[in-house]
């Protein structure tokens, strides 16, 4: 069957899959298509939306792309980088500054059809360094935006051509932050480019499995089974689509795995059905041992990676299927987080996008029927393949495991350079209410599509909730080498706060092990499991207390794709059991809340 379709022109942006996965959520095919592709490639479209990038427009960074789309007699809707390309292109000025992370309030000039439905003020999700500050001549401001906390009004968040039909805007509708997103996502699919809803989960679910059959032909596929969300869904569809007697799963404990986590992993499988071909391995020592003294995030992950690939071969070896291809439940997050696209940045290496597994890939010894879809799309597709609701709704739980959770540190080198932040964190504090202290370590953020490697503050006060937000946006936004905030659960500013010289052992690894499992019965006690999207618990080797112990953050928050997320409040009865429990484990003497967003920190610290 044909289907009215819009092309999304992958300016390397961190939400330019998510495009497309929020047009086909319409029932609208949406096909990615790259910047300099000929202008044939984007011919019978009904539409074309233009991406966000880590590239600035005001440097007239990746300027030089297929320009003919902008005579193509079909709408553009650009966003973000997109957005200040189109006003650029018909007349406008970009300048580099107005930059903004998270919620902002988008005040609506007037009605349009792309707003229709909508109330005057729409809550938007923004992440960007470069602005609008002018259009030309055949454009109007169809919105204006202010930052949640207050912040400078930034003008020209929404604009657009009726004549031309031209529009772009300097948020992002594409995430689930920007409340109505999705009505103005469909408002210019079905108002402005007239599509029909032609498109169905059905539909992929069909496609992929030939589109696997078509690749593996006559052979078998060697998967590695994480027992996550995307794994599981992955091996259920490889097994639907060519048979389970063709496909063959390996499970590996490597030692990075919470408390009794493999023995569960084997029983989901058997449950199943798919235990027949199973396999499993506990190579912890190998990746222990692999990790011994890295300390920096992307050295470790790479560790992971080739430690995952390396068990994979040898056990294909063993079990005589090493002319299987290898199969991964990679989802977008992985590649694009990875830099796996021309243009995106390398926020953190996927262990399933190490330079072994892309050889692999070029190769074509690589099945992946879900690299094209984000964890919400991959719960739906294994809610439809049959899955039970328990499975498909499992926390995610990152493949490099714990080994993304234990930071690392030399003991020196991360205080370098802090002292010239340190005075403005404590004064943007203050105007919180908060004690406000720069952290000497450092984790992984990402801003306006960038990697940030920065350094967290601890915020200590008795404020509202919504006060912490706001102090966390604000420092993030405001002072240059911040990425994240996190609130100390103790009442009292750290007495000090020294970096340990540490790295991945065994004993640090069980004291993660029983912080997490702290967290997550905490979680279930409470009944919030369901409710919280993820809770990554985090062994940061900081000692704030000079006792020699290890400082402990829990990042609650909420999400569907991963691409963006928001933390989450925690009753203060939960507060006082995990205060408790885990304040009370060996090698602990802190304890911290995650109080930052998805940009500008990542939902993993590493």
């Amino acid at each position: 069957m044909q289907h009215d379709a819009i092309a999304v022109i992958d300016f390397g942006g961190q939400y330019a899959h998510l495009i497309a996965t929020k047009v086909r959520r319409q029932g609208v095919l949406a096909e990615i298509r790259q910047p300099e592709d000929p202008i044939e490639e984007f011919m019978g479209f009904k539409g074309v939306i233009v991406s966000g990038s880590p590239s600035l427009a005001s440097h007239e960074e990746d300027s030089d792309y297929t320009r003919g789309i902008y005579d193509l007699d079909a709408p553009i809707l650009g966003l973000c980088f997109g957005h200040q390309e189109i006003a650029k292109h018909y007349g406008g000025e970009v300048v580099h500054g107005g930059r903004q992370w998270g919620r902002a309030d988008l005040h609506l000039v007037g009605e349009h059809p792309l707003f229709k439905g909508l109330g005057p003020v729409q809550q938007v999700w923004m992440s960007h360094y470069d602005s609008v500050t002018a259009v030309g001549p055949e454009f109007r401001e169809l919105g204006w935006s202010v930052t949640t906390d207050g912040g400078p009004d930034h003008r020209f968040a929404a604009i657009g051509s009726d004549s031309l039909r031209r529009y772009g805007f300097q948020y992002h509708p594409e995430v689930d932050d920007t409340v109505h997103g999705d009505v103005m996502i469909a408002n210019f699919v079905f108002e402005i480019c007239g599509c029909e809803a032609t498109w169905s989960m059905e539909a992929f679910i069909a496609d992929q499995m030939e589109n696997i059959r078509q690749q593996v032909g006559d052979g078998s596929v060697f998967l590695l089974a994480s027992g996550g969300v995307d794994s599981t869904v992955a091996a259920t569809l490889l097994a639907r689509a060519l048979g389970p007697e063709r496909l063959e799963l390996l499970h590996v404990d490597n030692g990075l795995m919470r408390k009794d986590e493999s023995a569960a992993v084997i029983e989901f499988f058997r449950g199943l059905g798919l235990d027949s071909n199973l396999h499993f391995i506990d190579a912890s020592d190998r990746f222990i041992s692999a990790l011994g003294g890295i300390v920096e995030p992307e050295a470790k992950r790479r560790a992971i990676g080739n430690s995952f690939v390396a068990v994979f071969e040898d056990e294909a070896r063993r079990l005589g299927v090493e002319g299987h291809l290898l199969g991964q439940g990679t989802i977008y997050p992985d590649t694009i987080e990875t830099g796996g696209t021309k243009r995106a940045d390398t926020i953190k290496t996927h262990h399933n996008r190490v330079p072994v597994i892309e050889e692999m890939l070029a190769a074509g010894r690589v099945v992946e029927p879900l690299a094209e879809l984000y964890k919400v799309e991959v719960r739906e597709l294994g809610e439809k393949l049959g899955i039970p609701h328990e499975l498909v709704w499992r926390h995610p739980f990152p493949g490099p495991g714990l080994g993304v959770r234990l930071l690392c540190s030399d003991g020196v080198g991360a205080i370098e350079g802090l002292d010239d932040i340190a005075p403005l964190v404590a004064e943007e504090g203050r105007r919180f209410g908060l004690d406000a202290e720069v952290l000497p370590i450092r984790s992984v953020g990402v801003k306006a599509d960038l990697r940030a490697y920065e350094h967290p503050v601890l915020l200590t006060g008795d404020v509202e909730w919504e006060t912490l937000l706001r102090a966390a946006s604000v420092l993030t936004a405001e002072v240059p080498g911040i990425n994240r905030c996190i609130w100390n659960l103790q009442p009292f500013p750290p007495a000090t706060a020294v970096p340990l010289a540490a790295t991945t052992t065994n004993e640090r690894l069980d004291v993660l092990r029983e912080a997490d499992h702290i967290v997550m019965e905490g979680l279930r006690r409470h009944g919030l499991y369901d409710e919280i999207w993820q809770c990554p618990t985090v062994l940061v080797p900081l000692d704030l207390a000079g006792d020699g112990g290890e400082l402990v953050v829990v990042r609650p928050i909420r999400s569907k794709r991963a691409m963006t997320a928001t933390p989450v409040e925690l009753p203060a009865a939960l507060l006082e059991e995990l205060r408790r429990d885990i304040l009370g484990l060996e090698g602990v003497s802190g304890l911290a809340l995650d109080v930052t967003s998805k940009p500008p920190g990542t939902i993993e610290w590493e």
